[in-house]
């Protein structure tokens, strides 16, 4: 375990190089659409693009991430993003630039995600101590928001000067780089398990119970999902509500992508130089009430207070790096290594499909029930679930259940 840091150094220079070009490309993606189109339809149907390969193939790809090489899953999946984003961007090269092919691209590189996520987050406790797991969600939460902070300002600049076919290769070298990354690491793999040689439905059963035998976090999951689904459709109408409500542009949207990365860098960076025993389930609680009443502040905010709403989206990102870490932290020490690519994959998978119809209906929310009232409403319903979450007890005692031991490096 002695060289634990040098392997994640190395790990998360390759998967931040990544992130942050696609960062970079999916805001150029999204800003060329919202001025393109002015559309929340075309802005809900790319997110449901991105989203609806990795909720499907999520019921699935869980069991071979479990099954298979989880670095060489990592590494195939960032080369068929790089192949596929690469074959995109040369027929945009040759011709014009279409909506359906932005759609194709952005489902095929969810499908993508459905195998490496899983596998990046399962790697994870088989490479840190168990009592170092929190600090390194922080991390990553850290990463992760830099690439938000920057991957914006980058995008806009790139958008502005580039066509998209010449903006979309960027992601093509972060995925290279990322690929590379892994060549200089060991992952080590779990104690292979009994079910691999039964059904992929029974393999995918063994997950399901992984997490259910776990009193409360069934409901903890619950919850999650039940946030998910909410937070999705104001994720989506940000740009709308920068645009439409608070009057601004092409800055105005930067400036609030760049602060809600703010917001993730200040609360993952918290987390990453600290080594708190606070309950994570306490933490998990605190941030849908931080972040359920930040978006309802901000649909209550006349068009004036845009500084207002900066502060507010700030603090958002805080809640969501926090939530992240904590909630990721909870399934790697309590859920068995040699399942844990089946129950991020299954987690991620049920917590898309109800999101998918929460950006299915995102013309309501639009066009009838109106932006600001979406924000309102959305908002406050996930403040209601982490209000209710303090009063369960099988939840709030998650974090005292006894952690599953790591297999020896």
């Amino acid at each position: 375990m002695q060289h634990w840091k040098r392997t994640f150094a190395i790990l998360f220079t390759g998967q931040f190089i990544s992130i942050i070009t696609s960062s970079l490309v999916n805001f150029a993606v999204m800003l060329w659409l919202s001025i393109t189109y002015d559309s929340a339809v075309v802005l809900a149907n790319s997110a449901i693009a991105g989203f609806l390969p990795q909720a499907i193939l999520g019921l699935f790809s869980g069991v071979y991430v479990d099954k298979w090489n989880r670095k060489l899953t990592m590494m195939l999946a960032d080369g068929f993003i790089a192949l596929c984003t690469l074959a995109i961007s040369l027929y945009f090269v040759y011709g014009e630039p279409e909506l359906s092919l932005l759609y194709l691209l952005m489902a095929l590189r969810s499908a993508g995600s459905a195998f490496h996520m899983p596998a990046l987050q399962a790697s994870i406790p088989l490479l840190a101590p168990e009592d170092q797991l929190l600090r390194v969600s922080g991390l990553q939460q850290t990463i992760q928001s830099i690439s938000t902070i920057g991957g914006p300002a980058l995008g806009a600049l790139a958008i502005t000067y580039l066509d998209i076919e010449y903006v979309l290769l960027f992601d093509v070298i972060g995925a290279i780089m990322a690929i590379g990354s892994l060549f200089f690491i060991h992952i080590p793999q779990p104690p292979a398990s009994e079910s691999h040689s039964e059904s992929i439905f029974f393999q995918i059963n063994e997950g399901i119970k992984a997490i259910l035998s776990k009193s409360g976090m069934g409901l903890l999951f619950l919850g999650s999902i039940c946030v998910t689904f909410f937070i999705m459709p104001i994720a989506v109408l940000f740009p709308l509500m920068t645009i439409r409500h608070f009057e601004g542009g092409k800055f105005e949207v930067s400036v609030i992508e760049v602060i809600w990365g703010v917001g993730m860098f200040i609360g993952g960076s918290a987390l990453g130089i600290s080594n708190s025993k606070i309950n994570k389930v306490i933490l998990v609680n605190l941030t849908y009430l931080v972040l359920g009443f930040s978006m309802l502040f901000i649909g209550v905010l006349p068009k004036e207070y845009f500084i207002l709403f900066v502060s507010l989206t700030g603090l958002g990102g805080v809640a969501s790096s926090v939530y992240y870490a904590s909630f990721n932290t909870l399934i790697q020490e309590k859920i068995e290594p040699e399942v844990l690519g089946r129950v991020f994959a299954m987690f991620g998978s049920i917590s898309l499909f109800p999101s998918l119809l929460g950006l299915m209906g995102i013309g309501i929310f639009a066009e009838d029930l109106g932006i600001r009232n979406s924000f309102i409403l959305l908002g406050g319903l996930i403040a209601v679930i982490g209000l209710i979450s303090f009063f369960i007890p099988k939840v709030m005692n998650i974090d005292r259940l006894k952690n599953q031991s790591q297999p020896e490096l």
